[in-house]
């Protein structure tokens, strides 16, 4: 899904900036460019973002 519209980052992009490192929204916006245009985008992202460091979290803690 689209989270934001004007630089073309999908919910999946924001996850793989996670794998990566990205942990906080100035990270996504360096990294993916989020909110920097309209800035619509933000608490979407935010709430992606915050969900996917949440599964690295258990994912790191419980690995399978």
């Amino acid at each position: 899904m689209y989270i934001c519209v004007c630089k073309g980052v999908t919910d999946s992009a924001i996850r793989e900036a996670v794998r990566q490192g990205a942990d906080r929204m100035r990270d996504l916006k360096t990294c993916l460019g989020v909110s920097e245009q309209c800035g619509i985008c933000a608490c979407h992202a935010k709430e992606v973002l915050e969900k996917a460091l949440m599964q690295k979290t258990l994912t790191q803690h419980h690995p399978t």
